[in-house]
């Protein structure tokens, strides 16, 4: 009797997002793969102290992996929902983030899971996300927020998200360099209301020639003399698309922040 040959594995490039316990020995992980975009994929054995996989399914570090699907989903039951993990190799990368460096990277990595739809790839934005995370641990604190506001344009943008920055969304028209300008969810660039955090025309200008030129390095500068404008812009726009007002990380990190002046005390 003819057996059904086993369909070869699948390899990524990757990076684990996040993981859950789905056994006493075994994990699921969210990962974000260049090929396949975010993926679902069970370890088995993952969590045993003598797995080869133990040590290498890191946050932040990039991997090469292995999938395949598990038998149900050969046989066509469930098919695309989890994949199984066959083989997880260190790819190079980065020290590990430490401190608040740690808390942008979960906060990054959040953003992903919520905002990325499955099996959707984005290879660039996972380029972006690689070059994004060695900025994180910057000792200076404005190339850090600098970073992080890059990311969160690029992200919104890949997700078709982001109005061109150089118009006016409603009326087309070019935008000026004597004028202030918001950016809202539902009207895009617009005039200012009362309240609102506002870009100068020539800082506008500025983000979208580096959106257009490619370059992460340039979007960074950009985003530089506007960061607390940038911060309330972005937040607002996450915030309308996620349907929540406190992402996970952020509420963490704000807890923390409130203890350690509590001790200062």
């Amino acid at each position: 009797m003819a057996t059904r040959a086993t369909r070869p594995a699948t390899q990524l490039a990757a990076f684990v997002l996040h993981h859950y316990d789905w056994s006493e020995s075994s994990l699921i992980l969210d990962l974000f793969t260049r090929e396949q975009g975010r993926q679902a994929v069970v370890a088995k054995g993952a969590k045993r102290p003598y797995s080869q996989m133990r040590a290498v399914l890191l946050p932040f570090q990039r991997l090469q992996v292995s999938l395949g699907k598990p038998p149900k989903a050969e046989a066509g039951e469930g098919a695309g929902e989890v994949q199984t993990l066959r083989a997880a190799e260190w790819a190079g990368g980065q020290a590990m983030l430490t401190g608040a460096a740690l808390f942008s990277g979960f906060y990054l990595n959040e953003l992903l899971m919520k905002l990325l739809a499955r099996g959707d790839p984005h290879p660039a934005l996972f380029d972006l996300y690689a070059q994004t995370l060695p900025a994180l641990a910057s000792a200076d604190e404005n190339d850090t927020q600098a970073a992080l506001r890059a990311f969160e344009v690029l992200l919104l943008k890949a997700i078709g998200l982001l109005p061109d920055l150089g118009l006016v969304t409603l009326t087309q028209e070019d935008i000026r360099l004597d004028q202030h300008y918001a950016i809202r969810s539902e009207a895009g660039v617009t005039a200012p209301r009362a309240g609102d955090a506002a870009l100068s025309g020539p800082q506008l200008i500025g983000l979208q020639a580096a959106l257009e030129h490619g370059s992460l390095a340039a979007l960074q500068q950009a985003c530089a003399p506007a960061l607390p404008e940038l911060k309330a812009i972005l937040r607002g726009l996450l915030h309308y698309h996620l349907g929540s007002p406190v992402l996970r990380t952020r509420q963490v990190m704000l807890d923390v922040q409130s203890l350690d002046r509590q001790l200062d005390r």
